[in-house]
């Protein structure tokens, strides 16, 4: 990844008086990646992207993807029955309650995660789902879930991305 490369330049930044940029003025975020869900990794993952950051605290850490990939095995995906979501999230809930960041989120789940999620009894709520979102995929069903559960829905690729269908790109574009 290029957190430690982010983590110099923001240092650089927030050491030039000259600069009217500071700490409080922006959002940062991180995700954790696939294979780091067991709560044991998560904190010491967090912990690591803070340290690479050189960020006491960070302002969102989502949950990458609804899947767990082992660590042992490269490209393996665990079930979810093995690895369940929420022993994910309660170890994010502690990462809160330790100061290391200040909202928890997701990125990539369902309607269906997210009620699956809620179900269990959160003691902190879901800040974010980051979604794919676009003219060309544009999730209602699922923004107006998030809407009404007060979780913040954000888009990635908002002019869509390079895996779209072919008959949704242009000609000459790579199919």
């Amino acid at each position: 990844g290029n957190e430690a490369e982010i983590g110099q330049s923001l240092q650089d930044i927030f050491k030039d008086d000259g600069n009217d940029i500071h700490r409080q003025d922006l959002f940062i975020t991180s995700k954790l990646w696939n294979d780091m869900h067991a709560p044991e990794d998560v904190m010491p993952a967090l912990q690591k992207t803070l340290a690479n950051l050189q960020l006491e605290c960070i302002d969102l850490y989502l949950i990458h993807w609804p899947v767990v990939l082992s660590k042992e095995t490269e490209g393996l995906m665990l079930s979810l029955d093995e690895l369940p979501l929420i022993d994910t999230w309660r170890a994010l809930e502690e990462c809160v309650d330790k100061g290391l960041v200040k909202n928890i989120g997701v990125s990539n789940f369902s309607k269906k995660k997210l009620q699956d999620l809620i179900s269990k009894g959160l003691k902190h709520k879901i800040a974010v789902n980051q979604v794919e979102s676009h003219p060309y995929l544009q999730m209602k069903e699922l923004k107006e879930y998030c809407d009404a559960q007060g979780i913040h829905l954000t888009g990635y690729s908002p002019l869509g991305s390079n895996d779209r269908p072919p008959k949704l790109k242009n000609e000459g574009e790579k199919a």
